[in-house]
């Protein structure tokens, strides 16, 4: 079997090999954050976006370095590590950055690392999914609304929680509602809504992440003369909806077919598939 690798600091490292010690501060206290990125036919999608939201990500967070992490890091690094493990094509990658130093919850430095995992995907292109998720809503636990919130940062309890819950009910996904008791995202990815002929997302100010492949799906709405409203979204109104799909940079879009005893439609869903595919 072929031997497997990671990048860690710019270090190739054997996968299996162990790299980070009981001290790191992302272990330790979830300090640092993260982007999963797909590529496509060889070419890393959307490596602009994604450099901007870590960018900006490691800046709340007081990390030093954001700017060494650009778009050409991103292209030129995942390429790196493709080629090591011999990889082509269709890809699933996930930068993990963390703070390095020691130090309790105070650190003693700001400084950067950061391990580079890389995973062969087998489509090529973002295929909608053929049966629609069944979903249902996760309230045990809320999640705050702060300066943080629109960022993917390494302490993700909740989104295991919701993952549980999940697997427990024997569900496809689960959405997670914000403080206020509004919709705000789903385990992994962002919510979209179309009602009465209107499509509606959670704003960021609702506390959902500032997923890329949001912002990409609004640009091809927007773009096709399709709008979209971002607003505070009860969950109520997924008793009434006519469509729900969910969104983010792997997977592209997927639809959702069921919640209870709900059943949606997927005509505007396709339709923002085929154009985000037609990229």
């Amino acid at each position: 079997m072929q031997q497997e690798y990671i990048l860690h600091n710019d270090q190739f490292i054997a996968i299996d090999q162990a790299i980070l010690t009981a001290r790191n501060r992302g272990f330790r206290y979830g300090d640092g954050l993260f982007e999963s990125m797909r590529m496509s036919g060889g070419k890393l999608k959307f490596a602009e976006l994604h450099a901007d939201r870590l960018q900006a990500g490691m800046s709340a967070l007081k990390m030093e370095g954001g700017i060494l992490f650009d778009d050409y890091f991103l292209k030129q690094k995942t390429a790196e590590l493709c080629k090591r493990n011999k990889l082509k094509d269709n890809v699933r990658f996930r930068l993990s950055v963390y703070r390095e130093g020691e130090g309790l919850y105070t650190p003693d430095g700001n400084k950067s690392g950061y391990v580079l995992e890389a995973s062969p995907l087998t489509a090529g292109g973002y295929e909608l999914n053929k049966k629609g998720l069944i979903i249902n809503v996760y309230d045990e636990i809320t999640k705050p609304i702060n300066k943080l919130s629109t960022y993917k940062t390494s302490n993700s309890l909740l989104y295991v929680m919701a993952g549980l819950y999940k697997q427990q009910n024997r569900l496809d996904e689960a959405f997670i509602l914000n403080q206020h008791g509004f919709l705000c995202e789903s385990i992994s990815s962002n919510v979209f809504v179309v009602y009465d002929k209107q499509i509606y997302t959670p704003a960021l100010s609702e506390g959902c992440i500032a997923g890329v492949m949001r912002n990409v799906v609004m640009k091809v709405a927007k773009t096709n003369q399709i709008p979209v409203i971002e607003a505070q979204i009860n969950p109520e109104v997924l008793n009434e909806a006519d469509e729900v799909f969910i969104t983010n940079a792997t997977s592209g879009i997927r639809w959702v077919m069921g919640y209870g005893k709900k059943r949606y439609f997927n005509e505007i869903t396709k339709s923002l598939s085929s154009l985000l595919n037609a990229l």
